[in-house]
């Protein structure tokens, strides 16, 4: 039998431990652990959520990593052409983890109408394209349809159809910058069959898509021309491994770039939530750590007697200190139980009921995102744990100074 372990069941269990004097102190102790447990919580999933969603909106516009030409140009204006005759596409066949390579070719232009105009990015792009991205944001309508033998057909913003009262079936426009022509400037009129709206307005109010051949029109590029490739991965946390890897095997006149390298300030802004999150989390096992230490004194002080009485009988002062610990590890799992409970709960009301609304322009995203992770909770947990139960053993040490004597005298 578990000494230690059975005297402190009986003390957990006791009626005199539940309505004693330190019982509202000990329930102040659970609620800070069950607080603490639940913001950090909370603050975990919604910073995730953030990064996960900001990561897919970027890459779900511009890809994982793309390969153009090796030229000075940084603007999103596909400039030089190069040939889609390349060893890894379709397919790369040296780098595992891939998850698809697509074609693209940007165009600079003008929308207008007889009353405004807007200024547009035409991202043309091909079959091979992952529409999965803009599947989940199609707002109205549908994908363009690429068996067409001239495709005219677009998807367009909210943003720009509501600023220029386009809609469903329009026929709009567009005036493009014509390098290779007799004309400086060349006049397409596409069609809207579809309006998305990701809340990304860095994107959503300049970004139309449509097909890779208008361009390759407007520009005089051949059928084998294309502005790049848009790589897919399978795991975002492999991101630089990947990119290093696509780099080592593509020509010496093409460059690979990363997402992040691409845009560094935005995932430079969502890092940021890691340090919050971090200080979040100290704070709260500090808070939570400092109120079981209490809560352990108490409990100690309003138990000289039986500590007396224990010495007295034989039992060491680290056999002692077991008991209080094991029972200081109770509340602290009581704590984590209801913790976890009230956390999860309200991540998940906020997921699937979208409680909490956000302003697109300020944080690019409607709603309040929360990630949910399995991982996450468990490693929490058994952190604030372990950190708490550290945090008793040096004040469980007052045991040591208790002698029987004195303290079993007025027993």
């Amino acid at each position: 039998m578990n000494f230690e372990l059975f005297i402190a069941k009986r003390i957990i269990a006791s009626k005199e431990h539940k309505s004693s004097i330190s019982s509202p102190i000990i329930k102040i102790a659970t609620i800070a652990i069950a607080l603490g447990i639940a913001i950090m919580l909370i603050a975990v999933a919604i910073a995730s959520g953030f990064q996960k969603k900001i990561s897919d909106k970027m890459t779900g516009f511009k890809g994982h990593i793309q390969i153009v030409n090796y030229d000075t140009n940084n603007s999103d204006i596909s400039t030089v052409p190069i040939s889609k005759t390349q060893d890894f596409y379709p397919k790369f066949k040296t780098i595992d983890g891939i998850k698809n390579v697509q074609i693209f070719a940007n165009i600079g232009g003008i929308i207008r109408t007889p009353t405004d105009f807007e200024a547009i990015v035409f991202k043309g792009v091909s079959s091979d394209y992952d529409f999965s991205f803009f599947k989940e944001y199609l707002v109205k309508g549908r994908l363009p349809n690429f068996k067409l033998d001239r495709n005219k057909e677009i998807l367009i913003s909210e943003a720009i159809a509501d600023r220029l009262n386009f809609k469903l079936n329009d026929t709009i426009q567009t005036l493009f910058s014509a390098t290779k022509s007799k004309l400086k400037y060349k006049m397409r009129k596409p069609i809207i069959v579809g309006i998305y709206n990701t809340g990304f307005a860095e994107f959503d109010k300049t970004m139309l898509i449509g097909d890779i051949r208008e361009i390759r029109k407007i520009n005089r590029w051949t059928a084998d021309q294309i502005g790049g490739f848009e790589v897919l991965i399978d795991d975002f946390d492999e991101l630089t491994q990947k990119g290093n890897e696509i780099y080592s095997n593509i020509g010496a006149t093409l460059n690979s770039m990363t997402i992040v390298e691409n845009y560094p300030l935005i995932f430079e802004w969502i890092k940021i939530f890691d340090n919050n999150v971090w200080f979040i989390i100290g704070i709260m096992i500090l808070i939570a750590g400092i109120n079981m230490i209490t809560a352990l004194l108490v409990l100690i002080l309003e138990r000289v007697q039986m500590v007396g009485i224990l010495k007295a009988l034989g039992s060491s002062n680290w056999s002692i200190q077991k008991i209080f610990l094991y029972n200081a590890s109770y509340l602290i799992l009581k704590g984590l139980f209801w913790g976890n409970l009230i956390g999860i709960m309200l991540l998940l009301i906020q997921k699937y009921f979208k409680v909490i609304s956000l302003d697109p322009a300020t944080y690019a995203i409607a709603t309040v995102p929360v990630d949910i992770s399995i991982f996450a909770i468990t490693i929490l947990s058994l952190g604030t744990l372990l950190l708490c139960f550290l945090m008793l053993i040096i004040p469980s040490y007052i045991i040591t100074k208790i002698e029987p004597s004195k303290s079993i005298k007025f027993a």
